[in-house]
């Protein structure tokens, strides 16, 4: 016998086994395995590699999410200023390079935050009557600072700050402008105890609580000459609003519609103003417990939120809900509790929804209101702060302690983000209850950000649910007939005609689903569901009638082309269903079978999931076919005649021999499938809607992971929250991809090593 070895070598080589010549091909095709197999195992390392480089760099973008918040002091100094006259607050530019002072006197002290050197100081209440007797700051955005006097008087002002660059150096000068003019305004006779004010570019209201217990609401207009420049301030209204008790908290929201009002018992009054002329109680709530007082009261960034601090060192967020008439009515949302003495200052952030809040001891605490997360809680001072305030860009913060101002560094660039803020139900301002959303922007600045990936998540699995309820049975059953039933040349042209298609790049069959199938779909909706029943019952009558046709004419047709007579039957009705469509939804649906499923609380969108079903099928029919269909193909023929000789029937051999043994060859190809459908892009952003909501309706659309990333990424801030969310959406499919990959491969081996011994 010739020895393997020997039988691999050319016919001119074989008769010398020992000459120089089959010596050097024998030594040439040994170095071409060597670089092969190497090239192989370099080739997997390879990919390997890449697989964990992509996962670290992943991981590299998203961990910055989950760093936790620091605060560092960078200096101190004496007040700037005169440092024996009390501090009422402080503000900073966006830059915070310059730091503003305001004292009891009226007196505006501009001062360099970084070694506490005077900048400017300004006296813009020379001319008002009357000592200080109470001040407030408007919505931290407007940069408003409202002081009252003694004798009744009002003066807004609102402090500025110019940037120029001269010698290509930045360089801010501070100033100040006067939204009511530069002589304060008289609103009452009496001393004025409490003070609420808002201003914008064509109007002002100023709510003022006075000294013998009465509660005035002014309103005043811009007025504009159509002849010059000039404009005139007219006050329009003044409204005196009926209180109970003293007031000990009075704020107003920043659209200068909403006035909240505490008193001493811990009750909260909530009136509507947007009527200046007859403003309207709407409800008053016990916001604190019994045993505990206000003893703080702020609005969050963009005025829709009011948070509540009480004796107890707990902090609540309330804003107003509507209800199913309409109504709004003050609700309780959410609570922090990691502070326990008195909450002295609270100091919301600019222009997101966090906060800083100070108790009794000097310990200051770090929150975010939508992920319901305390950032970080530290003591800054243990004999208590005076004042606080933080930058625009909430980047840095000013405190006044032991007469000094200490400047503080704040590295808090992610607060937004938590695993209840990414995937458990939030309540949102102005929601009726807590949801699941995704919306990640905005044209508002104080816009509450909604980064729930629960939706897309839902919407992926959605997306790859419906495409493999299409695929799998058209795919297996199809790979079935294909490599047992069908003849070798009739083969021949069908598996690879189906396996071209796998060719059609997704952008085409998504092109095609958006702007063809889906208006399709949408105008023969009866005729598609028509389908699902005519075609296998056109199927079974053509079967039943075959059968009783004469002999001559069923043995005409060779063994294997039974499919082929089979196409112009499943043409013929699928034609008569479409055609069909129309008279059915006449009948039985009004003519209109859309507005008939609204009608009956079942809503429809054009570009929905079953659309999105059909093509995304269509795209992951030819790998599960194709896989398939070689694991059927390939199981040994020995088994298969053997079983027949044993006298099963054909039909019993492939469930109980050939499926079994191909069995982890189509787990594979279904997974294979699960996966290309789970990460498609183009399909799902063209033939859905991208609307991010959770509903398994078939007739509703989705946002899937992959969509979002693709829709988003080019939009979002290199370093933003909503840029490293989107890797964590990546993050994300990657990790539920390795998942069912490698609980594929361990089922495969599990039917490998289980149906091997047949």
């Amino acid at each position: 016998m010739t020895s393997p070895e020997l039988a691999t070598v050319p016919a001119s080589l074989s008769h010398d086994f020992k000459s120089a010549s089959a010596v050097r091909y024998r030594r040439r095709r040994g170095f071409k395995d060597a670089i092969t197999r190497h090239l192989m195992t370099m080739g997997g390392i390879g990919v390997i590699l890449a697989i964990v480089l992509i996962a670290f760099y992943l991981l590299y973008v998203v961990l910055p999410m989950f760093k936790p918040a620091s605060l560092h002091q960078q200096a101190a100094y004496p007040l700037p200023g005169e440092p024996a006259i009390e501090t009422l607050d402080y503000f900073m530019e966006e830059q915070h390079e310059i730091g503003l002072r305001v004292t009891s006197d009226g007196a505006l002290t501009f001062f360099n935050t970084g070694n506490g050197s005077l900048v400017k100081q300004l006296q813009p209440l020379k001319e008002a009557s009357g000592e200080v007797s109470a001040y407030v700051a408007g919505d931290p955005s407007q940069y408003l600072l409202a002081f009252a006097t003694r004798a009744g008087q009002v003066l807004l002002i609102k402090h500025r700050y110019s940037v120029t660059y001269p010698d290509d150096k930045r360089r801010i000068d501070p100033y100040i402008s006067f939204p009511l003019g530069e002589a304060p305004v008289s609103l009452t006779d009496n001393t004025i105890r409490l003070i609420a004010a808002q201003s914008d570019a064509d109007r002002a209201t100023i709510a003022a609580f006075t000294d013998d217990g009465r509660l005035l609401l002014s309103h005043f207009t811009r007025e504009e000459s159509f002849l010059s420049d000039e404009a005139t301030i007219k006050r329009s209204s003044d409204v005196f609003i009926p209180v109970d008790g003293r007031i000990s908290h009075m704020i107003m929201d920043v659209e200068q519609r909403e006035l909240y009002l505490a008193n001493e018992y811990g009750f909260i009054s909530y009136f509507d103003i947007s009527d200046k002329d007859s403003p309207r109680l709407v409800q008053k709530v016990h916001a604190v417990p019994k045993d505990a007082k206000i003893t703080s009261l702020e609005f969050l960034s963009g005025g829709i939120s009011i948070l509540v601090g009480d004796s107890r060192g707990v902090i609540a967020q309330w804003f107003p809900v509507r209800d199913d008439e309409n109504n709004y009515t003050l609700q309780h949302i959410r609570e922090f509790h990691s502070q326990e003495l008195p909450i002295s200052a609270i100091e919301p952030e600019y222009f997101r929804k966090g906060f800083l809040a100070l108790d009794e001891s000097g310990k200051l605490g770090i929150y975010h209101t939508t992920a319901h997360r305390t950032v970080k809680v530290k003591q800054i001072n243990t004999s208590g702060v005076n004042a606080l305030s933080i930058a625009p860009r909430a980047n840095a913060l000013l405190t006044e302690s032991d007469s000094q101002v200490r400047f503080w560094e704040i590295d808090n660039e992610y607060p937004e983000i938590s695993w209840q803020s990414l995937w458990g139900k939030i309540w949102y301002e102005s929601r009726q209850e807590p949801e699941y959303i995704w919306q990640s922007s905005s044209a508002s600045s104080d816009f509450e950000p909604k980064f729930s990936l629960t939706p897309l998540a839902f919407g992926t699995f959605k997306a790859a649910f419906y495409a493999m309820l299409f695929a799998i049975p058209l795919a297996i059953f199809g790979a079935i007939y294909t490599a047992y039933f069908m003849s070798p040349r009739m083969r021949a042209v069908v598996k690879p005609s189906i396996e071209i298609m796998e060719a059609l790049p997704t952008v085409i069959l998504g092109f095609l689903a958006g702007l063809w199938l889906a208006p399709f779909t949408e105008m023969h909706l009866p005729g598609i569901f028509m389908l699902l029943i005519t075609l296998p019952l056109a199927t079974l009558l053509f079967t039943f009638l075959w059968q009783r046709l004469p002999a001559p004419i069923r043995q005409g047709i060779p063994d294997g082309w039974e499919a082929a007579i089979l196409i112009p039957v499943l043409l013929l009705a699928g034609g008569a269903a479409l055609a069909l469509s129309q008279p059915v939804e006449a009948l039985l649906f009004d003519s209109n079978m859309t507005l008939w499923l609204n009608q009956h609380g079942i809503g429809f969108d054009q570009r929905n999931s079953l659309v999105v079903g059909m093509a995304m099928g269509f795209a992951v029919i030819p790998t599960i076919f194709s896989i398939s269909e070689d694991a059927i193909y390939s199981v040994p023929k020995h088994l298969t005649t053997g079983s027949l000789a044993l006298g099963a029937t054909p039909w019993q051999t492939m469930v109980r021999v050939v499926l079994l043994t191909a069995s982890p060859g189509i787990f594979s190809a279904v997974m294979i499938g699960l996966g290309r459908a789970v990460g498609e892009t183009m399909i799902v952003v063209m033939a859905t809607g991208n609307t991010a909501i959770m509903d398994m309706n078939i007739f509703e659309g989705f946002r899937a992971l992959s969509a979002n990333i693709a829709v988003e990424m080019p939009e979002s801030e290199v370093g933003s929250s909503h840029y490293r969310i989107l890797f964590l959406a990546g993050l994300v499919l990657f990790i539920v991809t390795f998942i069912f990959n490698t609980a594929a491969e361990i089922v495969r081996q599990r039917l490998r090593t289980k149906y091997s011994t047949l």
